[in-house]
């Protein structure tokens, strides 16, 4: 669970929000909505702790992992695209990491060897052995071929980066997903499989996007965001258009 308490924020004389109160809850999908301006990218920027509220604090439950679309698509072209999906979950990414780095030691101590023991370990405990398999799965739900998951991210289209990070924002099942218009860049193929992918969701989805198909299609609420406030609705897109 999100749980949002008296946030408030200003930029200058301007105010944005004031006095925001919301519980986001698993299982449900939350489409942000509101006028050009409003605030819809900085209210999920706050969730995602990216900018600190004037007043006011968001919780988030224990344990939980947030996971949020990159929108910068040069920030990972020297990495590999297989690698890049995994770097979604950060710290299966580090236990990898440092697993490769103990293994190639030329004087591995029994010290080493205590130190794998603990990162095997908890690599199993996240289903790490299964993680190049998801990672492939996600790309290849959203069109890119098994040909390009060894390249670096530089060798890739501009849509084609785009679909890698959705596919490390949904990497490694999260708890929270944070989607800054996901269907950017997206053919139709792919913002079906990515419709399906969300409606089979067990966590909470908070995401914005102008494409109100795609909204009528996942969110099973609505907040919408209008002068300062922000509103809670059950249903989707057309639902709120007609009760509001």
């Amino acid at each position: 669970m999100i749980t949002v308490s008296n946030i408030g924020l200003r930029f200058g004389e301007r105010k944005l929000f004031e006095d925001v109160n919301l519980k986001f809850t698993p299982g449900n999908c939350y489409g942000v909505i509101g006028a050009n301006g409003a605030g819809k990218s900085t209210f999920l920027k706050i969730l995602a702790g990216e900018i600190e509220p004037d007043s006011g604090e968001v919780v988030i439950a224990s344990g939980i992992r947030m996971s949020i679309l990159k929108q910068d698509h040069y920030q990972y072209d020297q990495c590999v695209v297989l690698d890049t999906v995994i770097m979604g979950n950060q710290r299966l990414h580090e236990i990898i990491k440092e697993k490769e780095e103990l293994y190639s030691k030329p004087d591995f101590s029994d010290d080493d060897g205590m130190k794998v023991a603990e990162l095997e370990s908890e690599f199993a405990e996240m289903n790490g052995w299964e993680a190049e398999s998801e990672a492939s799965t996600l790309l290849q739900g959203l069109g890119i071929g098994t040909d390009l998951h060894d390249k670096l991210m530089s060798e890739l289209q501009g849509a084609e980066k785009v679909k890698v990070l959705l596919a490390q924002a949904l990497f490694g099942n999260p708890g929270i997903l944070i989607l800054d218009e996901p269907t950017n860049h997206l053919d139709f193929k792919s913002i079906t499989w990515l419709e399906e992918f969300l409606i089979a969701f067990q966590g909470i989805v908070i995401v914005v996007t102008h494409d109100r198909h795609f909204v009528n299609k996942i969110c099973t609420h609505m907040a919408d965001v209008d002068f300062g406030k922000i509103k809670l609705y059950v249903g989707n897109y057309d639902f709120w258009y007609e009760s509001s």
